[in-house]
Order: C-alpha cells, then structure tokens, then sequence
C-alpha cells in the first residue's frame, strides 16, 4: 500500500481565468497515472478558489467575496462535488480515494460548517483542508470565527491538512501559526504541508509535538527552489541541512531526522506550476514520475513508512477495511 498523502481534483477558475499553471485534475486521470507508478491511494481535495468568491476579479487575479459569486457559502459546492464524483460517478475508482472537505477558516463558517454536517451524513470524508494563501485568509481565525472547524474535527476525529509557508509577504499562512494552533488544541491532528518549506525550526517543532505532522507535497520543485535560495524556502541560516540538487537525498534525510511525523505526498497536479508574474513567465515544472521515483530512491523501509504506516497514523481511520 502506498498512499499519496495531497492531491487536488476539479478546478479552480481562478487560475484558469487568470492564466495560470494548472488549473484542473479530474479522478480517473489521477489514478491512472499514479497507479501506473504504484500509488493505491489518494488523500484528494477541491481546489482552492471556490464558486462564492467573486469570480468576475478571476481574469485580472483580484481575490475580493463581496459580490459577483455563483454561490453563497464557501466550498459547499466544491466539496459536494468532490464526494459526488469520488462516490456516486466514478465508485470503484472513489474507493482508492480517502477524501477531505476544504474549509475557508474566516467567512462565514457557520454556514460552512452546516453544509459539512449534512455532507457527513450523506458521504464518507476523512480530514479537513486549508489552504489560506489564495484566498487570503488568516490562519489565525482557525482559533476565532473558524473554531467551529475544528469543534467539527475533534468530534468526529477528523485531522486536518493546511498549506504553511515561510515567506515574509504571505500573511495568511505561516507555518509557525499552524503549529501555535496544534499546540492548544493537543487532541486534534494537524498536518503542516511543504516540508514547513525546510525550515527547520518549524520541523523540530512537528516533531516535538505529538498532535502534528507535516507532508512533502510539491517536493521536486521545492528542492528546485532551496539550490536557487527563492523566497518561497526558508532561508540558508533556517533551512534543514541536506542536499537539494537530490531530491531524494533530501526525502531520505528528513525521513530519518523526522521517522515518524514525515509523510509523502505528490501535490497533484501542483507538483509544477507556472504563470506570468510582472511580465515574465515563471516555470517550476515536475511530473508525478519525478515525485514518485524521488520517493522510491530513499529505500523501501522509508517508502513503507512515509507513505503508508507515518500516514494512517495521521488519519486514524474507522475502520481501514476502507482501504481494501
């Protein structure tokens, strides 16, 4: 059993209006690719603008929810259609998917949290997503208007997945208030994503902490951006120690630092991305094979254990006869 721990399906019209790289990732081309590579499971997602922002901004990039939206509550769309297509059009390829709900953690989370308790009743989900960049919206309200996220997480025991960043112009996302988030809530599972960005101040505290982990989605063009010191990694005199021009060195060396809170993930499909930024083309570029044979590289006693034994400990599942 290897388990993809991030991947995204459906769209996001935001990069696709706004010209971005990619935008879409339907389920069976998921497992068909990462089925042919070995992959049995996926932990799947919407992606990350939803239908109740104001999508006539998209075209220009603007991020603004006061009007315009196709839809009023945030997501309720996006993860009902998620759960339909894993388990009403597509069930046989639906059962190699461990579906999560995405949240946005700052409006209108009542409603949001309504539409999640029907959903409960009708589909099987296990975690709760977020991913706060895009849609610019504080980490921090997961403690305020978002705490009912993560009542909802605690009673149904249900972890969550949250996209962390280490870059000095991203207010919404940094690592360290995810993980300031996992320390007072010690009963509920945090997954801080993108390795903490390498920044190993970040990690040590994953580890030290018994509630949290932390995934290495988008892990090739990380690396990418460790050997080339891009803002998006934490910087040299912060960044866990390893050779980033091998990725899977890197993926042995965290795994052996971290054994037991590291877990594998592809990012699907933003394992690569690319986009005009202030008139120049910006490519970051992999392919799930790269990820997988990165992962592969490191042996398979790490292989089993990142992604597979690291990753059902994470999710507790009911019962895993899901999973057959």
């Amino acid at each position: 059993m290897l388990i993809d721990c991030h991947n995204h399906l459906g769209a996001d019209l935001l990069f696709y209006l706004h010209g971005d790289f990619p935008y879409a990732q339907q389920l069976v081309g998921m497992t068909q690719e990462g089925g042919a590579m070995g992959i049995t499971h996926w932990v799947a997602f919407p992606f990350v603008s939803y239908a109740a922002m104001d999508v006539t901004k998209f075209r220009s990039g603007g991020i603004a929810f006061d009007s315009g939206g196709l839809e009023t509550v945030p997501y309720a769309f996006e993860n009902r259609r998620l759960l339909e297509e894993c388990q009403k059009l597509f069930p046989e390829e639906g059962k190699r998917i461990l579906p999560f709900v995405i949240v946005d953690p700052m409006r209108h989370t009542d409603a949001q949290a309504a539409e999640l308790v029907k959903l409960r009743s009708q589909y099987r989900f296990h975690g709760i997503k977020i991913q706060s960049t895009i849609i610019q919206s504080d980490i921090k309200r997961l403690a305020h208007e978002g705490k009912v996220f993560i009542d909802l997480a605690r009673e149904w025991n249900v972890p969550f997945l949250i996209h962390s960043s280490v870059a000095k112009d991203d207010l919404w996302a940094q690592a360290h208030d995810i993980l300031d988030l996992a320390e007072a809530n010690p009963d509920v599972r945090f997954c801080a994503a993108h390795s903490c960005r390498y920044d190993k101040e970040c990690l040590d505290r994953v580890n030290a902490l018994p509630n949290a982990w932390f995934d290495n989605s988008a892990h090739c063009i990380h690396c990418v951006g460790a050997v080339d010191d891009l803002p998006y990694i934490a910087p040299k005199n912060r960044r866990f120690d390893s050779d980033y021009s091998d990725p899977g060195r890197v993926i042995a060396d965290l795994a052996a630092a971290y054994p037991n809170k590291f877990m594998w993930g592809s990012d699907s499909p933003f394992y690569s991305y690319a986009a005009e930024i202030s008139g120049k083309v910006v490519k970051l570029i992999s392919t799930y094979e790269r990820e997988v044979t990165a992962l592969k590289a490191a042996g398979d006693e790490v292989v089993r254990r990142i992604a597979c034994t690291n990753t059902l400990k994470y999710l507790q599942l009911p019962d895993e006869s899901i999973l057959s």
